[in-house]
Formats: structure tokens, sequence, C-alpha cells
């Protein structure tokens, strides 16, 4: 009887850890999205804009500061960033939009000025504000104030899941040509386009559901895939130029918070784009706005 090599049961155990996590962390995302209550939603994506400001602040601080920052649960620009964006989120359930922009630009100078005077890379901590507070404005944004704002969440959640879980599957079964191998040298070129290729499935059948055009959401949830695939990316780059694989390691299986939320930061992002500014309809039936 062969006997399984150590490495090869970690690597089993760590693909079960992520498989059962993310199920759950699915899970709670549908449930959130499908609440009736904004608000819980809204507080739920503060304290997870918390985890995800604690991991950037710590991987873009000077390597002179790493030992204070060990020190400290949740550093001063973890607090900033996460009242910033508790302030944004609050002001956006209450319907204030201008108070939300001000808190963001006003938690943007606060980490810089703070940073600067320690040192600390104040353009990559003030940057961090924008790019945590940014999204999580976004994605509350259109929980809160389309016609249909549950099934557009949850829609925008069956694309990126759908993009990451493809991209994962087809890259380990094909291999083949890697995408950016100096920036993340586990994607592929297979991977890529086999996780658009699911996501343009995926929400096809979301979309016929409601009898709803299920042909014109197919075509956009393949060209919207690469806004995810461009948000993993660009987690990748920053990692690399901070010489880190993970952000963190408080999702067993998954790394850390933003190695999960870097896809939905910039689907996110774009797709609030996209509805508020130019009215576009991502459930391709019904009214939205």
């Amino acid at each position: 009887m062969s006997q399984q090599h150590p490495g090869q049961l970690q690597s089993v155990s760590e693909g079960v850890l992520r498989v059962l996590f993310g199920v759950f962390l699915a899970v709670v995302a549908i449930g959130l999205a499908l609440s009736p209550w904004p608000g819980l939603f809204a507080a739920i994506t503060v304290l997870m804009t918390l985890f995800a400001a604690r991991e950037w602040h710590r991987m873009v601080r000077e390597p002179q500061k790493a030992a204070e920052a060990d020190r400290q649960p949740f550093h001063i620009q973890t607090i900033i960033t996460g009242a910033t964006t508790a302030c944004a989120l609050t002001a956006l359930v209450l319907r204030v939009v201008p108070a939300a922009f001000a808190c963001l630009v006003l938690g943007t100078i606060l980490s810089y000025v703070w940073a600067n005077r320690h040192d600390d890379n104040p353009l990559w901590h003030a940057g961090g504000v924008l790019y945590i507070g940014l999204p999580s404005m976004a994605l509350v944004a259109l929980r809160v104030f389309p016609l249909q704002p549950a099934l557009i969440v949850l829609g925008l959640f069956l694309i990126v899941w759908a993009t990451d879980t493809g991209a994962l599957v087809f890259g380990k079964l094909i291999g083949g040509p890697k995408l950016a191998p100096r920036l993340s040298p586990g994607k592929t070129w297979a991977g890529t386009i086999g996780g658009s290729i699911t996501a343009m499935v995926v929400f096809g059948f979301y979309i016929a559901l409601f009898g709803f055009d299920a042909e014109a959401g197919m075509v956009f949830a393949f060209l919207f895939s690469f806004v995810a695939h461009a948000g993993d990316l660009f987690e990748s780059l920053v990692k690399r130029r901070f010489g880190l694989k993970n952000s963190g390691g408080l999702i067993p299986g998954h790394g850390g918070v933003l190695d999960r939320v870097d896809s939905l930061f910039a689907a996110s992002l774009v797709m609030a784009i996209l509805v508020f500014v130019f009215h576009f309809n991502p459930l391709f039936g019904g009214r939205v706005l």
C-alpha cells in the first residue's frame, strides 16, 4: 500500500480548509446581501475593512517600523482607515453622500500627514485609505441606493467568486503558460480564461432565473470578470513590491483578508461606476435606479 508524502497530506489539508472556509464565507456573504438591513451589511463591511486595513498598513510599512507595528494589534494607521471607512459607510446608509466622501478625503489626508511625520511611506499608507475605502463605499452604495440592491450585490458576488474559483480549478487542471510569472507565478492563461468562462456560465444562469436577458448577461460577465482578474493582479503587485506571498494569515487556506477581497474591491468599484455614473443595468431586466 502506497504512503502519501507529508507534503501531499499538507496540500490536501490546505485544500480542504480552503473549500470549507470558502463555503462558510460565501454563506455569510449571501446572507448579508439578502438581509433587509443595509446597516448590518455596512457594519460587517466595516469589520472586514478593519482587518484589511491592518494587513495593508503592516504590508507597506518601512522595515524599521516592523517591530513597533508587531507589538500593536491595531496600529494608528489601521485605526485611521477603519474610522474613515466607518464614518463614510454610516453616511451612505443615512444617504448623505457628500459627507461620505468628506470622511474619505479627511482620512486620506490624516493618514498621509501621520505617516509623513513618522517617515513611513506616506503615499502608500494614504493610498491604502483610498484602496480600502473607495471599494467599501461602492459596495455599500450598491446595497443601499438601487431599486434591486440585493440582486445586484449577489450578482456581483457570483461573478467574482466564479472568476476566482474557475481560475483556480482550470489553472490546476490545465496549467500551461503563466499569465504574469514575475508578478504572480501561480496564475496561468488557462486559469484566467477558465475563470472568465465560469463567471459567464454562472451569471448567465443567475440572470435566466429572473427571466431577464441571459445572453447579454453572459457577455457582460465574461468581460467584467477581467476586472476581478485585474484586482487580484494589483494586490499581487503590491505584495511583490514589499516581498510578501500573502497579505496575512487570518483565513485558513486563503491567506489574509486582502487576499480574499482583492478581486471584489476592484469589481465593486467598477460596478458602482457603471450603475451610478452610466446608469447601467447589471441585471439586464427590471428597473435599477
